[in-house]
């Protein structure tokens, strides 16, 4: 055991966060700590760090662990670059590094051979073995690498963090806390300000990282691929389940399931009690009261079972848009994209079929939101077009809610923009985004970022678009509001294409991919599952090519390389090899003319009367020609591969 949470009770003045939550860690575990906003995530994770006190309960953690907390807030504040501010978490190594220095410098001095030599090289040599285990030869890059996967390039390194914005200088505490690698590592929502390409980069760290984690997200994919375990916290308490997000989700569902059962059963026997003690009060004779008296004591120390907690997250409601598009819903042929020196796509071709759900996916600054502005018309193509199809509206999903007037409540704000829409028809349309009874006389400026997602949408879906176009929809939601824009959308009749680093929200919405990279751009029919299945064939096969090639070009050299090993190793005769290289594919062509010439000439004799009529001989020039046919064959394979 690394660390143990014993009956944890935190309350802020009337309100009971925290209730008796209990759960332990072996080292190497990790865990998810789930729940809704508010149920009490970051305040248990404050308990642990003894950022807070618990009320009462014990946090108990193995003395020799250290434990280091990224939280959502958690950003740098230095006039340090990037790199130099790294660094620190290697000063240990870089010590090792200026002592081994001057050992050097001491024996450089001294007669070699005497004691004091001798003493030196001693501890050089006991350093030296101690700085290789630390990586010490190593750690510039190992920083380089944690750099570069969460997103910084080279020239990003000598950038001071006091010139960063805040998603980057997040991101910069998250390498600093990878770096001094805890042996307890809490992370609050460490994918916030990441693309998918810096996601997957974290999911391998941590996947394969030695430490215990405990992390607070509501990426699902993400969590998905890293934890073991899941604590949920609902309703103050706590809760267990050995597995990842999926299971978690799965048996939590088969739980409740149980505990509903449960207790409608207990209602079900106390109201039959009820009824026994009514029956025999109403008897009113001596016997019968004191059995009813003695029944009611009995049902007094019952332990009352609470109602499970039940969200509604799943709309009931198909909904459609008013005007129908026509089938070919968007076209864009040949568009390119620059602004000033830095070049965004070029030569992008695509369509958009109407009811098509389209997850438009792409590293930061590859230009997702840029083509977003160029099919709403902000701003123009340098080449190519784009093309709506008929009866084509394009609603625009805000994700900074800008639309919402905050002095509205959610009736006033469907009606000021659709008059003459009827309340019956407003209600039920909320209704369909699950608000309902008083929900719907809201304040908005009270709502949740959530709530306030969901009324946007209904907003959008009751207009005349019929082509939605969200830019990172699930942004700042919970996992229950991610859940209900899901449903929203995947119940929509109409068309959709939405940008999003939320992989398991493209999971569960896309019916295609497209990809989108500074080089090329890819279109996938599929969700994102299905996506990354392609892209590892595509790497698989662009691998096996490649070592293809590989072995060709150095049996190529091989056979005609009179250079040493070292000499190839240094890299010496690169120009020879080239001229070799160069002759082999000469020589190939040769062989191919001789053999096409040969071929020609068989059909040629084929074609004789004498040939034809003879069937013997007919039959040994026919096997001969496909003897040549086959070696031709292998020929060209040779051929095509030298020449990539």
């Amino acid at each position: 055991m690394i660390l143990s949470c014993k009956n944890i009770c935190k309350s802020y003045i009337t309100d009971t966060v925290l209730d008796n939550v209990s759960f332990q860690l072996e080292k190497g575990e990790k865990t998810a700590i789930v729940g809704i906003n508010g149920a009490g995530k970051s305040t248990l994770f404050k308990i642990i760090t003894k950022e807070l006190e618990a009320d009462s309960g014990q946090v108990i953690i193995n003395n020799s662990a250290k434990l280091g907390y990224l939280s959502q807030h958690s950003v740098l504040s230095t006039n340090k670059t990037i790199f130099d501010e790294m660094l620190l978490t290697c000063k240990h190594i870089i010590e090792m590094e200026n002592s081994l220095r001057e050992l050097e410098n001491k024996m450089a001095n001294i007669l070699e051979g005497s004691d004091e030599y001798d003493q030196l090289m001693k501890s050089y040599s006991n350093l030296q073995h101690t700085f290789e285990a630390n990586n010490g030869y190593g750690y510039k890059s190992y920083i380089r690498g944690v750099l570069t996967g969460l997103g910084f390039t080279e020239n990003d390194f000598d950038s001071l963090i006091s010139t960063l914005s805040g998603g980057q200088k997040t991101r910069v505490a998250l390498a600093k806390i990878l770096l001094e690698s805890p042996d307890i590592l809490l992370l609050d929502e460490p994918t916030n300000h990441l693309d998918i390409k810096a996601c997957e980069w974290l999911e391998g760290f941590l996947s394969n990282y030695n430490g215990t984690l405990i992390i607070i997200s509501h990426d699902r994919y993400f969590l998905d691929k890293i934890v073991t375990k899941v604590v949920e916290l609902e309703n103050t308490h706590s809760n267990v389940y050995n597995g990842n997000y999926s299971f978690y989700i799965k048996h939590k569902s088969i739980n409740r399931e149980i505990e509903m059962k449960h207790y409608a059963n207990q209602q079900k026997e106390i109201k039959r009690q009820q009824e026994v003690i009514k029956e025999l009060r109403s008897y009113n004779r001596e016997k019968s009261i004191k059995r009813a008296e003695s029944r009611e004591k009995q049902l007094n120390k019952i332990e009352v079972l609470d109602k499970p907690i039940t969200i509604n997250d799943k709309m009931n409601l198909v909904l459609s848009p008013r005007i129908i598009s026509g089938n070919d819903v968007l076209t864009a042929n040949n568009i390119s994209k620059s602004f000033d020196d830095k070049h965004l796509f070029s030569n992008i071709n695509f369509n958009i079929k109407r009811g098509e759900k389209v997850a438009l996916i792409g590293d930061n600054g590859t230009g997702k939101t840029t083509l977003f502005r160029m099919i709403t018309n902000q701003i123009g193509t340098d080449n190519g077009d784009i093309i709506s199809g008929a009866k084509v509206k394009i609603g625009y999903y805000d994700q900074e809610h800008t639309t919402l007037n905050p002095n509205y409540n959610l009736i006033e704000e469907i009606s000021d923009a659709y008059p003459n829409m009827n309340v019956g028809h407003i209600r039920n349309t909320l209704a369909a985004f699950l608000f309902t009874g008083d929900d719907v006389f809201k304040k908005i400026s009270t709502l949740s970022g959530g709530e306030k997602g969901r009324l946007t949408l209904a907003k959008l879906m009751l207009s005349n678009a019929n082509f939605l176009l969200l830019d990172e929809p699930t942004n700042h939601l919970d996992i229950v509001s991610k859940e209900i824009l899901e449903s929203a959308i995947s119940n929509y009749t109409g068309t959709v294409l939405f940008i999003s680093h939320d992989r398991y929200f493209i999971n569960k919405v896309s019916t295609r991919v497209l990809e989108l990279t500074p080089d090329i751009f890819n279109s996938y029919l599929g969700n994102y599952d299905y996506f990354i299945t392609k892209k590892l064939e595509e790497e698989k096969q662009k691998l096996e090519l490649e070592n293809d090639i590989t072995k060709s070009k150095s049996s190529t050299v091989k056979s005609t390389s009179t250079t040493t090993k070292n000499d190839w190793l240094k890299n010496k005769e690169e120009q020879a090899n080239k001229r070799k290289l160069e002759s082999k594919i000469k020589n190939l062509e040769n062989d191919i003319h001789e053999l096409e010439e040969l071929i020609e000439s068989i059909d040629d004799k084929l074609c004789l009367e004498e040939v034809y009529t003879n069937a013997e001989k007919a039959s040994e020039l026919h096997n001969e020609k496909v003897k040549h046919e086959e070696s031709l064959e292998s020929l060209y394979e040779q051929w095509e591969l030298l020449l990539s």
